[in-house]
C-alpha cells in the first residue's frame, strides 16, 4: 500500500495481514481501527480476535446488538457510541448530542468524565454489568483522544479503494499523478520510483530535450518487477518520464520556455538551449547537476562545464566580449558519486540502491538484507540489519519510543527504538 491514500503508514501496514478486509465496510473499520482513540480505548484486540473467531461475540442486550453488530459488538464510531448512549443508559438526543461534541473535542481534555459518571450510573440501574458498563466508558475516553464518525470513515474508505485500483491495474499512471502531487503522503519520491518499479513500472529520467515540467506517461513497456508482486495487467503499463519539476530549485517558468521553444526545433547543443530558452547560470546549473543535460553534453561533469561556459549575460555586447572558452574532458564519474549527486539534486536515483554497492561488505558483516528478514528470519532471532532511514515517528502517545523505517535494496525494515537506546544513540538516529 506505498502511496495509496489513508493506508500506507507503517501501523496500517501491519493491521491489514490482520484485517484481510473482504468488503467495502471492512475498509470503514481499516481506516477507523487504526487511531488513537479505538487503540487507547481497548477496541482494537478484541475486535480482531473477534474478526477471526478467537473470542465470542456476546451482546448483553438487544439494545447493545443493534448498535454494535456491524463491529462485532465493539463501538468503533462515534455514532455507536451516541446510540449506545441513547439505548442502554437512556440519554436524551440532546444528551447524546452533548456527549458528541465533547467526544469531537479531541485536542481538550477533561470534558467527558461528566459524560462517563452518567453512562454507568444509568446503565447500571438498567441492569448491565459494572465491567460492560466501565469498558464502555473506557472506550469513551478513547475517542476524547481522537475517533472517527462512521461517515467520515466511510468517506475515506472510498478514497482508499480507489486509490488501491488504481496502484493495482495502471501503477505507471498512479505513480506520475503521485510524482506531480508532491510534496503529500507519507512517502517521498525516492520511495514512490522504487516501490513502482518492484511493480514493473519503468521509469525513465530526467531529460531536458524531452521532459515536461510534470511527469509524463510515454510509450507501453514494462519494467521486469520484484518476484515477490504480481505483475500481469489487463492493460500495457507506460513508463513514466520524470518531469523537470523533480530537480531542486528549478523554476517552472524556465520550464514552460524550454518545452515552447524545443517545440519549435529540437536543441542542437547547451548553447542552443541557452540562449533561445532565455536560461540564466542558475537554470543550467540546475539542469547539469540533475544531468538532465546527459543528451545534448554527455555525463554529468561534462555538462556542468558546459553549462559554466555559456555566456548568459544580458546584452549581445557583452557575450560577444567572451575571450575564454576551452574543451576539457572530464573522467566519468564513479556510480557512488553519480548515486549521492542523483539524490542531492533530484531526491532519488534511477541507477542501483546506494546499498547494492556496500552489500559485499556489510554481507561480510554478517547484515541482514530486507528479504532476508522477510523470508528467513525466525521470530526472536538476533539479526543485523541496515538501511537510509526514511521515516522517523515519535509518537506523544508512545511515551518516547521512536519507530523508524530503513530501506535497502530489497525493501524496508521497521525498527522500533526504546527511550534509553533512542537518548544513548540520538546522533546516529536522528542524523542518519
Amino acid at each position: 500500500t506505498v502511496g495509496v491514500f489513508q493506508i500506507e503508514s507503517r501501523a496500517q501496514m501491519s493491521m491489514l495481514p490482520r484485517m484481510q478486509p473482504r468488503c467495502f465496510y471492512d475498509l470503514v473499520i481499516q481506516v477507523a481501527i487504526v487511531r488513537p482513540g479505538p487503540i487507547q480505548g481497548g477496541m482494537v484486540h478484541p475486535y480482531l480476535r473477534r474478526r477471526m473467531g478467537d473470542e465470542k461475540v456476546e451482546y448483553p442486550s438487544d439494545e447493545v446488538r443493534q448498535a454494535t453488530e456491524r463491529t462485532l459488538g465493539i463501538p468503533l464510531f462515534q455514532e455507536q457510541v451516541m446510540a449506545l448512549s441513547m439505548a442502554a443508559a437512556d440519554f436524551t438526543a440532546g444528551e447524546a448530542d452533548q456527549l458528541r461534541r465533547a467526544m469531537g473535542a479531541w485536542r481538550k481534555r477533561g470534558g467527558l468524565e461528566a459524560h462517563q459518571r452518567k453512562l454507568i450510573d444509568r446503565m447500571l440501574a438498567k441492569g448491565y454489568s459494572e465491567d460492560f458498563a466501565q469498558r464502555l466508558a473506557k472506550q469513551i475516553e478513547g475517542f476524547g483522544s481522537y475517533g472517527f464518525p462512521e461517515s467520515h470513515a466511510a468517506s475515506f474508505a472510498h478514497l482508499v479503494y480507489v486509490s488501491c485500483w488504481l496502484k493495482r491495474h495502471h501503477p505507471d499512471a498512479m505513480l506520475a499523478a503521485l510524482l506531480n502531487s508532491q510534496p503529500m503522503g507519507f512517502y517521498a519520491p525516492a520511495q514512490l520510483v522504487r516501490d513502482a518499479r518492484e511493480h514493473g513500472v519503468v521509469v525513465r529520467p530526467v531529460d531536458v530535450t524531452i521532459s515536461e515540467w510534470d511527469s509524463t506517461l510515454e510509450e507501453p513497456v514494462q519494467g521486469e518487477g520484484s518476484a515477490r508482486w504480481d505483475t500481469t495487467y489487463e492493460h500495457p503499463l507506460r513508463a513514466v518520464r520524470l518531469g523537470l519539476s523533480r530537480i531542486n530549485g528549478m523554476r517552472e517558468e524556465a520550464t514552460k520556455r524550454i518545452v515552447e521553444a524545443r517545440a519549435q526545433q529540437p536543441f542542437a547543443s547547451v548553447e542552443d538551449l541557452a540562449m533561445r530558452a532565455h536560461l540564466d547560470a542558475h537554470d543550467l546549473n540546475c539542469l547539469a547537476s540533475a544531468d538532465a543535460l546527459l543528451a545534448l553534453a554527455g555525463h554529468r561533469p561534462d555538462a556542468i562545464w558546459a553549462a559554466k561556459g555559456i555566456d548568459t549575460r544580458p546584452t549581445k555586447m557583452l557575450r560577444e566580449a567572451r575571450t575564454f572558452e576551452e574543451e576539457i574532458e572530464f573522467a566519468v564519474p564513479e556510480e557512488g558519486s553519480e548515486i549521492a549527486d542523483d539524490y542531492g539534486t533530484v531526491g532519488l536515483s534511477l541507477r542501483r540502491h546506494p546499498l547494492a554497492i556496500i552489500r559485499p561488505q556489510l554481507t561480510e558483516w554478517g547484515i541482514k538484507t530486507s528479504e532476508d528478514l522477510r523470508t528467513s528470519a525466525k521470530d526472536k532471532q538476533k539479526v543485523r540489519a541496515s538501511g537510509i532511514v526514511t521515516h522517523r515517528q515519535r509518537p506523544s502517545t508512545a511515551n518516547g519510543v521512536v519507530f523508524a523505517t530503513l530501506e535497502d535494496e530489497h525493501g524496508t525494515v521497521n525498527i522500533i527504538v526504546w527511550p534509553q537506546v533512542a537518548e544513548a544513540q540520538r546522533g546516529v538516529l536522528m542524523g542518519s
